[in-house]
């Protein structure tokens, strides 16, 4: 028997942000970061509950990649006036706090009820707002948390709130939600509710992303990624992810590299794995990923084709936004990067994405995906040479694309 399990209320668009008024409780505690507190974003929600005549604390020291200190500080917080609601404002480190910090001071005081919890993203990238997971920090390696008991009960998506991110985040966070879709996609957990989910994501991602990108005014597009990123969310947390978050977490534990970008650069490989690429091409997933291709209208008369259109349409999407082709060129030190391979590879083969990989994976399987990552290892990293030879193979076959 499978599930598909929907939770929060999601109030979206324009002066969503307004749904605030209409919460139930009169505490709250908000857990955010510096950046929103000097955006004014943070005055922003307590100007709102404040006109509620709901009292407000702040927790608002939460940085990049929380670790365990983080959320220790944030539950004796919570803990001094325990609140009826809990209000996260930020991107994805923001919110997996906040997660934390409920989850954990729940587990400590049972006797408590469990605050109403409402998520407010700023980035759209992580999907958080509607997702289980909590990844937080300990020393160099990233945990990952699964818990329903995590997933907010209202998540708010106003895209006045993303409008001012600038368009290296926007690029990191973009790419974080395509790979949130493509992962789900192929999950040995995938069902056709996921599915329909994180086509819709990789549609949207393919024809807002860049305009972002070139001009974060353009509000229809930031709506559009940010509602792209809370479907991916709704996708992964009941399909699950794969070998590229397991990487990543491994790779951003190590060498700090921001989330979404470290899918970004990982993702090709995972892709290629996953299908095959360098055997028979004619898994599941090679399938799935030609769908995709057909899909976005790329060549893809077999599975092989449709694999490396997909390939080939993400590197080109990357080098449009300026994105680095490999780990190298995103500036990890060689030596350093060979010293941690192998545990590199060992926390990812054990990280809680990896069973729900589409192909079953090994240690050497994993080093040699994060080998090809560091050096760029072809797969649709060249987009020009790329595109020239499918065009090539497409015109020899005598097919015609429009």
């Amino acid at each position: 028997m499978n599930e598909f399990l929907i939770k929060p209320k999601i109030h979206f668009g324009a002066d969503a942000l307004n749904a605030l008024r209409d919460l139930p409780g009169r505490s709250a505690f908000l857990v955010t970061d510096q950046a929103m507190v000097k955006l004014g974003m943070a005055q922003q929600v307590t100007r709102l509950l404040q006109q509620q005549q709901v009292r407000c604390r702040q927790y608002d020291s939460v940085a990049s990649d929380p670790d365990i200190a983080a959320i220790v500080s944030g539950m004796k917080m919570m803990d001094d006036d325990y609140p009826e609601l809990i209000i996260a404002l930020g991107g994805g480190s923001v919110i997996d706090a906040a997660k934390a910090v409920m989850y954990t001071l729940w587990h400590c005081r049972q006797e408590r009820p469990r605050p109403c919890f409402v998520a407010i993203p700023t980035t759209s990238g992580t999907g958080s707002e509607v997702t289980s997971f909590s990844v937080i920090k300990s020393r160099s390696e990233k945990l990952v948390l699964v818990d329903e008991f995590m997933l907010p009960d209202v998540a708010i998506l106003d895209p006045q709130l993303v409008a001012s991110v600038p368009p290296v985040i926007t690029a990191d966070t973009g790419m974080d939600v395509l790979c949130h879709a493509l992962e789900a996609y192929v999950s040995r957990r995938a069902s056709d509710f996921s599915d329909a989910l994180a086509e819709k994501v990789v549609q949207l991602v393919f024809h807002h992303l860049l305009p972002c990108y070139q001009q974060g005014s353009d509000m229809l597009a930031r709506e559009k990624m940010h509602n792209a990123s809370c479907m991916a969310g709704m996708a992964f947390t009941n399909a699950s992810l794969g070998v590229t978050h397991s990487m990543a977490h491994a790779l951003g534990g190590m060498f700090g590299v921001p989330h979404g970008r470290a899918n970004a650069l990982l993702m090709q490989e995972a892709i290629a794995f996953n299908a095959d690429l360098d055997g028979e091409c004619s898994t599941p997933a090679a399938q799935k990923y030609a769908a995709l291709a057909r899909l976005l209208a790329l060549p893809a008369a077999n599975a092989r084709e449709g694999v490396n259109s997909l390939l080939v349409a993400i590197a080109t999407l990357k080098q449009e936004m300026n994105m680095p082709a490999s780990l190298h060129a995103a500036g990890l030190d060689e030596h350093r990067f060979q010293v941690c391979l192998s545990e590199m590879a060992h926390q990812a083969l054990h990280d809680s994405c990896t069973p729900t990989n589409p192909r079953a994976v090994s240690r050497a399987d994993l080093e040699s995906m994060l080998r090809r990552a560091y050096h760029g290892g072809g797969n649709g990293n060249d987009p020009s040479s790329s595109l020239r030879t499918l065009r090539d193979d497409v015109q020899g076959e005598g097919i015609r694309r429009d």
